[in-house]
């Protein structure tokens, strides 16, 4: 159809399509040519994210240090890349003889082993959703590359949220009140 020749009469291209198209197709180029540039100098400068950005994983706390954490591996079952590990065991009531029990968190189990694979995490957020007890959110932190595959597999220690003032490290009994206090956070202060 391309190879057709042209009508008869007609003498080649109009004096519109040699002068004005070419320039009209360079519109695009001279309308953009003297605006501002708008290239981000990331390694530099780093820009702050939005407030809810899904960054990487942290696993809660609660105010007397016991993990929020039940070990009901519900995230691990919401989480569609299977990039999520989760290990329940029992918590101990037994008091040592150093007075201390086995308690990690304030339900009847904790999570023993808790792995987030970031090689396959897509950070969609399901396993937040997911989390009964609110033990799982997501930080502001972006920078997750690394130039070794097993150092992007966070174990439970990665991802706990650091001690605060006040924190104790467990395991330990639960200061707060029992297990019904923890959860509807109706706890009176951490005795000292």
């Amino acid at each position: 159809m391309a190879d057709q020749p042209r009508e008869t009469g007609s003498k080649g291209p109009t004096l519109k399509e040699q002068l004005w198209d070419p320039v009209a197709g360079f519109g695009v180029t001279f309308r953009t040519m003297f605006r501002k540039v708008v290239t981000e100098q990331y390694p530099k400068e780093k820009l702050p994210t939005a407030p809810r950005f899904h960054g990487r994983h942290q696993l809660n706390r609660w105010p007397d240090g016991l993990e929020k954490c039940v070990g009901c591996e519900l995230c691990a079952w919401a989480c569609p890349a299977d990039a999520i590990y989760v290990e329940g065991a029992e918590n101990d009531d037994t008091v040592g003889a150093d007075g201390t029990t086995g308690r990690y968190s304030a339900g009847e189990r904790y999570g023993a082993v808790y792995q987030i694979n970031y090689l396959r995490c897509i950070l969609c957020g399901l396993c937040i959703e997911a989390c009964p007890t609110r033990a799982l959110t997501m930080t502001n932190e972006y920078e997750l590359a690394d130039d070794s595959r097993a150092s992007l597999i966070y174990e439970k220690s990665d991802l706990l949220a650091p001690l605060l003032p006040g924190m104790e490290q467990p395991p330990h009994p639960m200061r707060l009140g029992n297990d019904d206090d923890y959860y509807r956070g109706e706890f009176k202060e951490a005795a000292q």
